[in-house]
């Protein structure tokens, strides 16, 4: 028979809902992977009245962090969605870290060669760092924020509508922040800008609406509901 934890221990005992143990490590994983996946830059290919189009391929990695936060809004409130959000710079920034100590302090051992390729693709500088940190923090905060402004009054309605506004807003904003931090006075800002707002905004148009719906009704289901 095993033992039995004490009365008092099981008292403080915090209970987690299934869907956040399963929606906390993906997070966090897509926090980090965001960053590495961005270092392409995709082809989205010709469209009409716009021309060809082209997005960083973070971007995909990045609406599954709306949808994510969006359907824990949905399910638990925003006050633990938020909670969410701040716990993602934990992963964010160590993972920047642990890139820049491989990078610029590990030595490369004798025989591999590709020491330049790797420092070129995966490094980043310290504007460019602080930009994706204020654009995450402010972009994720921002979705949560009027995702759960949205469902005001709705009792859970236009599940759909609601995180399909909060993910245009959000991206949009993501990239006004992590544009101009990192190129202002370098580049002309606009002209990166443009192309990479409609793209998103056509990414999120596609993705997030039945990414939101899978992702609350999974919740639902591990939660028992």
């Amino acid at each position: 028979m095993e033992p039995q934890a004490p009365a008092s221990a099981q008292s403080r005992a915090i209970l987690i809902p299934r869907s956040m143990m399963v929606f906390t490590p993906l997070y966090g994983g897509l926090v980090v992977l965001a960053g590495v996946l961005g270092i392409k830059i995709a082809s989205l290919g010709h469209w009409p009245l716009v021309g060809d189009l082209a997005v960083e391929s973070g971007i995909f990695a990045f609406l599954l962090l709306v949808v994510i936060s969006s359907a824990v809004a949905e399910l638990h409130g925003t006050v633990v969605a938020n909670r969410l959000v701040r716990f993602g710079f934990i992963p964010l920034i160590v993972s920047m870290s642990l890139l820049a100590l491989v990078i610029n302090v590990v030595p490369p051992a004798p025989f591999w060669q590709d020491q330049e390729a790797y420092a070129r693709l995966l490094g980043q500088g310290a504007r460019m760092q602080f930009a994706g940190l204020v654009s995450y923090g402010v972009s994720q905060t921002l979705n949560v924020t009027v995702f759960a402004r949205l469902a005001a009054g709705r009792e859970g309605g236009l599940l759909i509508v609601r995180a399909w506004i909060a993910s245009l807003l959000s991206q949009i904003v993501d990239t006004l922040i992590f544009i101009t931090i990192s190129f202002a006075g370098v580049l002309p800002l606009w002209q990166i800008m443009e192309g990479q707002i409609i793209s998103k905004v056509l990414l999120s148009t596609i993705m997030v609406p039945p990414f939101i719906w899978l992702f609350v009704k999974l919740g639902r289901k591990l939660d028992g509901g």
